[in-house]
Formats: structure tokens, C-alpha cells, sequence
């Protein structure tokens, strides 16, 4: 009879254990590292944000391309992917869409058409396998 109140009470502390154990503060996707500073000449971050910006002109109904004009921050968390949070200055250009392979473009310098935004990226990466997505996109006029 000591035996089956034994296992009686170990079956019971097994979930509670794996309750106290699950942490509130990190996210579904379990987070390993938090946001820490990267260069921005980082390749990776090159990568991400030339993607970011890919996908950022494909959706906008801007006729206009836009172009990276500054990168004020890059971070880094590392989760089931390489996740860097990028925030940009973006500018409109004075290429028209759909750009060409060989076209050169410059920021918009006619002040009816000009435009700046203010950008933050979160894109996920496997680089090593050349597969990026953008997970999250806020943009506002800067």
C-alpha cells in the first residue's frame, strides 16, 4: 500500500513541476537569447534588411521604390531562427516601380514627392539555407 501512495504522489507533483517551471516572460517560439546590439554592417543584417526592404516595396502601393537611408539600430534574439530587429530610416526614390535590374536610383529630391518613414523590421533568418521572412513590419512618418 506505501508503494501505490508513492506513485500516487509523484504522479501529482509531475505537472505541478512542469507548470512552475514555464516561464510567463518568454515567448512561444522559446526565446534562448534576449535583443542584444549587432553591427549593421553585419552581413546577416545586410541580408535581412535588403529582404525587408524587398518585401517592404513588393506590398507598398507607393508608385515610387524606397530606399534605406540610414540604419539606426540593429538587434539580435536568437530563437528556433536568427532574429534581427532592424530599425531604418527609409526614403522614397526617384525610381518608379517595377525597378529595373540595372537601374541606379537616388532619393526623391522633388519636395512635392518626397517622403521619409521611420521603419522597425523584425525578419527571422536561416541565412545558411537562404531563408528569411519578414515577422514583423511598423512604419510611420518620420
Amino acid at each position: 500500500m506505501p508503494r501505490c501512495r508513492w506513485l500516487s504522489l509523484l504522479l501529482l507533483t509531475i505537472p505541478l513541476t512542469l507548470v512552475a517551471r514555464k516561464d510567463p516572460n518568454k515567448n512561444e517560439t522559446g526565446m534562448l537569447r534576449k535583443l542584444k546590439p549587432v553591427n549593421a554592417s553585419n552581413a546577416n543584417v545586410k541580408q535581412c534588411l535588403w529582404f525587408a526592404m524587398q518585401e517592404y516595396n513588393k506590398e507598398s502601393e507607393d508608385k515610387y521604390v524606397f530606399l534605406v537611408v540610414k540604419t539606426l539600430q540593429a538587434q539580435l534574439q536568437v530563437t528556433n531562427l536568427l532574429e534581427y530587429l532592424i530599425d531604418v530610416e527609409i526614403a522614397r526614390s526617384d525610381c518608379r516601380k517595377p525597378l529595373s535590374t540595372n537601374e541606379i536610383c537616388a532619393i526623391q529630391e522633388n519636395a512635392k514627392l518626397k517622403k521619409k518613414l521611420s521603419c522597425s523590421f523584425l525578419v527571422g533568418a536561416l541565412p545558411w539555407n537562404g531563408e528569411f521572412t519578414v515577422m514583423e513590419k511598423k512604419c510611420e512618418d518620420a
